[in-house]
């Protein structure tokens, strides 16, 4: 179980922690002080974790590919959003792109930190967790980028639609879970493994 416990503090946590910072500064830097104020803008895990989606649901992923039942390590989480207010956005929907891809991109950046940490000797003993650093941050920043309310990749969409159609295709958030959870079972990541192993390309990285 060590490795879990490794994994929880040095991979997850991390992962999804600068992710959720990520929005809230970009969003402060664009004029909204939302995450500002209430004390979003930390590094404090207990700020950002949601039990189910930060520890759970990763962790039992983690586990059923630990002990033989899954082939591949498929790894994603997420955490309590960062409150945005994107009226206070300026450029209003510009910044709500930017905003969105604020948190993919530095799972990203945090991959390749990872792929280099691997290559490092002084870390040798600690390759699977650089590993395992790589390939979550890349899962993170290609599945958050899916056009599914209330994902980043939805955001971009909004802000790039006409008013109306964004409005209609806002209201499917309500839905979004439940259409996640379809599309997870109906082989969603299937589909995502080549985006994620082109990422992985893109930032120099053999998946």
């Amino acid at each position: 179980m060590l490795d879990v416990v490794l994994l929880i503090l040095f991979v997850v946590t991390p992962a999804i922690v600068l992710h959720e910072v990520a929005h809230g500064l970009s969003a402060y830097w664009l004029g909204d002080p939302t995450a500002k104020n209430l004390g979003r803008l930390t590094l404090n895990p207990i700020k950002h974790i949601d039990p189910i989606g930060s520890l759970l649901v990763p962790g039992a992923l983690f586990l059923a590919h630990y002990f033989g039942l899954t082939h591949s390590l498929m790894l994603f989480g997420w955490a309590k959003p960062v409150p945005v207010n994107f009226r206070n956005l300026r450029p209003q929907r510009l910044g709500m792109s930017l905003v969105a891809i604020a948190g993919p991109l530095t799972n990203i950046a945090l991959a390749f930190i990872f792929s280099r940490l691997y290559l490092w000797p002084a870390l040798s003993n600690a390759t699977q967790i650089c590993a395992w650093g790589v390939m979550l941050n890349l899962t993170l920043a290609v599945f958050n980028m899916v056009p599914i309310p209330p994902l980043d990749g939805s955001r971009v969409v909004t802000s790039v639609l006409p008013m109306k159609l964004a409005y209609y295709y806002s209201r499917l958030e309500r839905y979004g879970l439940i259409i996640l959870i379809v599309l997870l079972n109906l082989g969603l990541f299937r589909f995502l493994s080549p985006v994620i192993e082109q990422v992985g390309n893109w930032i120099g990285v053999q998946i």
